[in-house]
């Protein structure tokens, strides 16, 4: 797909901080929420202590806080990225196998990836760039595409180059087939559907002809997506 771009008011893409609140506003109360290496493990700083979001990491943690500060470090509570990370009240620990068990047993509500791409039929890659990158395996990624009751993404619009990231067919190796429900990057909140892209929500000054020049498959407009 050629990409033209116009003249556009200016624009502010949201920062990942921003990307992960916005995220975070829309996990309801009480569900359980395995967090991808990368971008997604900002959620778990955004939901205030008082509302109860249980955050599993799939090297065996259930109950996962905010990243870790120097203060609160411990160095043997790690994600599955091997970032210290905090547990909250009532976390629990155990052992890998018993996390996969949560993951295939379908106990998780949502996972949130992060990827290199996602097809507008909800293919998503996330782990390899090239079929000839030394990259060791998909992992646990492909578990919770599928375990998961729902799979969302965060992501950046663009590769830096500007290329798009969501795009009519995959080109890198997939981690899953028509896996992904709704995508959240720095430009826009946009839902998979039988449809395509549909897009619920564009950043502020952006319009949504310059959101599709940004995109590499065809956008349609969600019912409550303001008009420009």
């Amino acid at each position: 797909m050629v990409m033209t771009i116009s003249t556009a008011p200016q624009f502010a893409p949201l920062s990942r901080a921003a990307m992960a609140a916005r995220v975070a506003a829309d996990i309801p109360e009480g569900w359980y929420v395995n967090l991808g290496i990368g971008m997604p493990t900002l959620v778990a700083d955004c939901v205030p202590a008082d509302r109860e979001v249980v955050f599993h990491s799939e090297n065996g943690l259930l109950g996962m806080g905010p990243v870790a500060t120097p203060e609160n470090l411990d160095p043997w509570i790690v994600n599955a990225g091997k970032q210290n990370v905090t547990l909250r009240s009532g976390a629990s620990l155990f052992h890998h196998a018993d996390s996969f068990a949560i993951i295939r047993g379908g106990h998780l509500d949502l996972c949130l990836l992060g990827a290199y791409e996602v097809a507008e039929t909800g293919d998503v890659a996330n782990w390899a760039t090239s079929e000839t990158e030394a990259a060791p395996a998909v992992g646990g990624a492909m578990d919770l595409a599928v375990g998961a009751r729902r799979l969302w993404v965060m992501m950046e619009h663009t590769t830096r180059d500007g290329s798009p990231k969501l795009v009519e067919r995959c080109s890198y190796p997939l981690t899953a087939q028509r896996a992904v429900k709704r995508i959240y990057t720095n430009l826009a909140v946009i839902e998979v559907t039988d449809q395509g892209f549909v897009v619920s929500e564009i950043t502020a000054g952006l319009s949504f002809d310059d959101l599709q020049a940004r995109t590499g498959a065809k956008l349609h407009r969600g019912a409550g997506l303001k008009q420009d």
